[in-house]
């Protein structure tokens, strides 16, 4: 089994999927909690507008996805914060014009390749040393933010208006969190997937709800629920000559099925 490691592009993909299953499953967590799940999918969607113009324009595409989803993710929460509009309203708005303008984008510049396929659906091929690099370093910035502002998150989560009358900075921290989880979806679409990424983040947070044990240790089952995924994901995606991105997230369904089986009192 752990003859895989044997290739350099293997270690490559576990450190990075690793990495990014912490971070997801983290991330996850807060917008879970938010009722504010339909925000990865969007993000990844405005992701793909990033790839879009890099791979037409020349570009390192993982560079402009984080600028797009960064863009998309202070539109986002500008809009719920300071109007009287409906959350997943906004999402759906911004789901839809991205994915028209990704598509365009690409028709128009003739980029409808095996390397946009990778984007789209992830692959451990493509992940280079420079993405490595990449997500490690913004993904630790991102991950200190999320454990050092964890018990204010979760507070705003629970009752954002309860929050504001503590004197936490509510508006601050909302713009920061889709900030970071706009940079943690953008790293995440070489492996996992622009069109896949929101199952890594979403589902092992609710799989992990099911056992109904407290903030902190569903932080932790989520976190091993991901884990798990990428790896055992990862290596079927390596034996099989399967898409990295769908063999995870299969993974995480499946897990996701055995909570609800296990819980189901």
């Amino acid at each position: 089994m752990f003859e895989m490691f044997e290739y350099e592009f293997m270690q490559r993909a576990f450190i990075a999927g690793l990495f990014i299953a912490t971070l997801a499953s983290i991330s996850g967590t807060f917008i879970v909690l938010k009722r504010y799940s339909l925000m990865s999918e969007t993000l990844a969607h405005s992701a793909l507008v990033g790839v879009a113009v890099g791979l037409v324009a020349g570009f390192n595409p993982l560079w402009i996805a984080v600028l797009v989803a960064l863009v998309s993710a202070w539109l986002m929460e500008y809009l719920r914060s300071s109007f009287s509009l409906y959350s997943d309203a906004i999402l759906s708005i911004i789901l839809s014009g991205s994915l028209a303008i990704a598509v365009i984008i690409v028709s128009l510049g003739g980029s409808f390749n095996n390397s946009l396929f990778s984007y789209l659906f992830g692959s451990i091929l493509s992940v280079s040393y420079e993405d490595v690099i990449t997500i490690l370093v913004f993904g630790t910035l991102s991950l200190g933010f999320l454990l050092l502002f964890a018990k204010e998150l979760y507070f705003i989560a629970y009752d954002e208006e309860v929050a504001k009358t503590s004197g936490i900075k509510v508006w601050l921290l909302n713009f920061l969190l889709v900030s970071v989880v706009a940079v943690i979806i953008a790293l995440s679409i070489r492996v996992v997937g622009s069109l896949l990424i929101g199952a890594l983040m979403v589902i092992p947070t609710v799989a992990a709800l099911q056992y109904r044990v407290g903030f902190k240790k569903t932080i932790l089952i989520a976190l091993f629920f991901a884990l798990f995924s990428v790896s055992f994901g990862m290596s079927i995606s390596f034996y099989f000559s399967l898409p990295s991105g769908a063999t995870i997230v299969l993974c995480v369904i499946a897990l996701f099925v055995l909570s609800l089986i296990l819980n189901r009192r």
